[in-house]
C-alpha cells in the first residue's frame, strides 16, 4: 500500500536550490516562476525559501545574516541543527545557472505527491461508495484532479494584480496587432465581432433561436472558422501555444458528426448540402466538394456526437481534449439535450445545473463555451417575433449563469409562411438575418446584421447594413 511507502522527495536538490540563492541572488529569477514553497517536501525549506523570496522581491540582500534573523530562534531550524545548517546549506549549493534544473526535481516531486494524494482519494471514494455520490461523481472527481496536475502543475490560488494585468495587457497588445482589434477569439463574421470582441477565454455564450432560425449553422460557421485559421507555436518548454484561431471540441447531441461535416462542406464548396446528400453533384461539383474535403481533413475540430450526455461527461471529455490537443473553443449544440448529473424536481433545475456546469468549464479549462439553447412558443405568439430575455427555454440561471446571450432571427422565415405577407416585404427580407446580442456582461448590446444562405447554410456579413446599438 502507498500508505507504508516514502513520499518521494528530493531533499539534495531542495538543499542545492536554497545554498544557490544564498551564494548568488540571481538563481531566485532562474527558478521563480517554475517553484513555490509549497513544492518543498521539507517544511523548513520552503519557509526559507519563503522567506528568500521575500526579502528578494524587496530587493533586499538575502544572505546568510538576514535569515539568521529571520529563524534565529526557530524550532523547526533547530531541530535541523540551527544556525550551523544554514551554512551547510551554502556548502551543498550548485551554481546559479543550474538552479532551474533543482527547481524542476523539486517540482516534479510535488507533483508525484499530489498525484498519489488524488489517487488515495480516489481509491477511497471507490472503495467506499455513498447513496448521495455516483460512480460517475468518483470518476469526475478523479479528472478533474488529474487535470489540475496535467494543466497547471500546482493550485492557482490567489493571483497577484500585477500578474493579471501583464495578461490584460498581453490580450490588448494582441488585439492592437489584429486588423480587426478585437482581443478574443474571431467568429469569422466581423459584424459580430464588432460587438463582442470576439469569443473570450472563461466566457459562456448563449445562441439561441426558434427552429430553423439557423443557430446550429451559424456555430457551425463559427466553430469551423476558429479551427480553419488555429496557429500554433512552441514554448520555451517545447509545448503548444495557441497564437490564432483555436482547436475546437463541438458536441452535436442533435445531428451525427456526419451530418455536421457534410454542413460544413457546403459551405466551404458552395454547394447546397441536399444535393451533396443526395449525390446530385457536377463533375466540377464533385471535384470542389473533393479539394474542400481534402483541406479540412487537417482542421482540429474534434466532434463528439454521443446521445444523451450528462454535464459530467461532456465536462470530462472536454477536460481531456484541453490535456491532449489544447483545447480553446467548446461549443455545446445544444444544452437542453445535456444530461443532469443529478435528476431534480423539475426541468428548470437541471438546466440550470447543467448552464452552471458549463460556467465552471469555461472559467476552468480557460477557453471560451458556445452553448446552443432552444427558446420557448411564446416568441410566436407576438405580433413582432424577435426573441427577448424571458423567451429562453427552462430558462432557469441560463441569464444569470451566461456572460453573452444572443439571438439569432430571419425575418424571411415568418413572412414565407405567411400567406397575407407582401410580396415586397418577403423580397427585402430574403436571405437577411439579424443577431440580436441580448446581453453582454462586458460590452454593449445591440444588433448584428448577417447574410444567410439557407442552401449551404452560410452566414456572412451583410455590407449594406451596420451594427444598431441599443441603448
Amino acid at each position: 500500500m502507498t500508505e507504508s511507502r516514502e513520499l518521494p522527495h528530493n531533499f539534495e536538490a531542495e538543499q542545492a536550490l536554497l545554498g544557490a540563492i544564498l551564494m548568488n541572488n540571481a538563481a531566485f529569477h532562474h527558478c521563480s516562476e517554475i517553484v513555490e514553497s509549497s513544492h518543498f517536501s521539507d517544511p523548513l525549506h520552503g519557509r526559507l525559501f519563503d522567506a528568500l523570496a521575500r526579502l528578494i522581491e524587496r530587493g533586499q540582500i538575502a544572505n546568510l545574516l538576514a535569515l539568521k534573523a529571520y529563524f534565529g530562534n526557530d524550532a523547526d531550524l533547530a531541530t535541523a541543527g540551527g544556525p550551523p545548517y544554514l551554512a551547510r546549506l551554502i556548502g551543498a549549493s550548485v551554481n546559479a545557472y543550474d538552479a532551474a534544473g533543482c527547481a524542476r526535481l523539486i517540482r516534479d516531486g510535488s507533483l508525484r505527491r499530489r498525484l498519489i494524494r488524488v489517487a488515495n482519494e480516489a481509491l477511497t471514494a471507490a472503495y467506499e461508495p455513498s447513496p448521495e455520490r455516483s460512480a460517475a461523481d468518483d470518476i469526475e472527481a478523479l479528472e478533474r484532479g488529474l487535470f489540475a496536475l496535467a494543466s497547471t502543475g500546482h493550485d492557482s490560488g490567489f493571483a497577484p494584480f500585477g500578474r493579471s494585468l501583464a495578461g490584460a495587457l498581453k490580450a490588448a497588445e494582441a488585439a492592437h496587432k489584429r486588423d480587426g482589434q478585437w482581443a478574443g477569439l474571431a467568429t469569422g463574421l466581423p459584424a459580430i465581432d464588432r460587438l463582442l470582441g470576439g469569443l473570450h477565454p472563461s466566457d459562456l455564450v448563449v445562441l439561441a433561436g426558434r427552429p430553423s432560425m439557423g443557430k446550429t449553422a451559424l456555430a457551425t460557421n463559427i466553430a469551423f472558422h476558429a479551427a480553419r485559421t488555429y496557429r500554433a507555436e512552441q514554448d520555451a518548454e517545447g509545448r503548444p501555444r495557441t497564437v490564432d484561431g483555436a482547436v475546437v471540441g463541438f458536441f452535436s447531441l442533435e445531428m451525427s458528426a456526419e451530418q455536421l461535416a457534410n454542413r460544413i462542406l457546403a459551405e466551404q464548396a458552395g454547394v447546397p448540402s441536399e444535393r451533396i446528400r443526395r449525390g446530385e453533384l457536377r463533375p466540377d461539383e464533385f471535384d470542389r466538394v473533393l479539394a474542400v474535403a481534402a483541406q479540412l481533413e487537417r482542421t482540429p475540430l474534434h466532434i463528439d456526437d454521443t446521445p444523451a450526455l450528462t454535464i459530467a461527461g461532456l465536462r470530462t471529455r472536454a477536460r481531456r481534449l484541453k490535456r491532449t490537443h489544447d483545447l480553446g473553443l467548446v461549443v455545446v449544440d445544444y444544452l437542453q439535450l445535456v444530461d443532469a448529473q443529478h435528476r431534480k424536481d423539475g426541468r428548470v433545475q437541471e438546466v440550470s445545473e447543467i448552464t452552471r456546469g458549463l460556467k465552471t468549464l469555461a472559467k476552468e479549462l480557460d477557453v471560451p463555451v458556445l452553448a446552443l439553447s432552444q427558446l420557448s412558443r411564446a416568441v410566436e405568439q407576438r405580433t413582432d417575433k424577435r426573441p427577448q430575455l424571458s423567451d429562453l427555454r427552462d430558462s432557469g440561471t441560463i441569464e444569470q449563469d451566461a456572460d453573452v446571450v444572443m439571438f439569432v432571427y430571419r425575418d424571411e422565415y415568418y413572412l414565407e409562411r405567411n400567406s397575407g405577407a407582401d410580396q415586397s416585404a418577403r423580397n427585402a427580407a430574403a436571405g437577411k438575418a439579424e443577431l440580436l446580442v441580448a446581453k453582454q456582461r462586458h460590452g454593449p448590446t445591440g444588433i448584428a446584421h448577417l447574410l444567410f444562405d439557407g442552401a449551404t447554410t452560410k452566414f456572412s456579413d451583410n455590407p449594406n447594413e451596420g451594427e444598431r446599438q441599443a441603448a
